[in-house]
């Protein structure tokens, strides 16, 4: 009796599932971050993200990033000039791209630039500088690691791999986008030199 005790409590033993813990992936080297920052800076030097993130003070459009029509300024505070604020335009309640090529795309989330003391320029701007600009929050508008990573899931971000009628999204799958923001990310978000 007592050997087939001490056997029930030994298999009663065995049948338990060790104790799980949450595993974080392992820290990428800084050489996989970098290189995962470079899918990062295609992204965001494509024409989808840097029409609203140019040098100058006209927002960029359409898939040659030329300046855009009608005068358009960016603003005192990025939302165009008064009688033109950008959501005249590109409202909310905008019929779908996919009316056609000349319809202005809209966005819940207002659509905007940047304000002029945070230009946050992409266009033209060399891979190891724009990344050390995209992490000052003097630059950025105050954004940390974390409020950089919510923008990217805003639905004006999101917009840019499914822009409608006659506009090319974003090419690098929003997938292996985010993917390679978290590699740059939890390496460190190292720069390029």
């Amino acid at each position: 009796m007592k050997r087939s005790l001490i056997a029930l409590i030994l298999l009663g033993c065995g049948s338990k599932s060790p104790p799980t813990t949450a595993t974080q992936a392992p820290t990428p080297s800084k050489t996989d971050a970098i290189a995962a920052w470079e899918t990062v800076r295609g992204v965001l030097q494509h024409p989808r993200c840097q029409n609203c993130h140019p040098a100058g003070n006209e927002p960029l459009q359409g898939d040659d990033s030329h300046v855009h029509q009608q005068n358009v300024q960016r603003g005192p505070a990025g939302k165009g000039m008064t009688g033109m604020n950008c959501t005249t335009c590109h409202g909310p309640a905008n019929p779908s791209a996919n009316y056609g090529l000349h319809i202005p795309p809209g966005s819940p989330d207002e659509w905007h630039m940047p304000k002029p003391e945070e230009k946050l320029v992409f266009v033209g701007v060399p891979s190891g500088a724009l990344c050390e600009q995209l992490k000052d929050p003097a630059r950025n508008g105050g954004k940390d690691m974390a409020a950089l990573r919510a923008h990217l899931d805003t639905p004006l971000v999101v917009w840019g791999w499914s822009p409608g009628f006659g506009r090319a999204p974003v090419s690098t799958p929003r997938d292996a986008f985010l993917g390679a923001w978290d590699t740059w990310a939890r390496g460190g978000a190292p720069c390029p030199q």
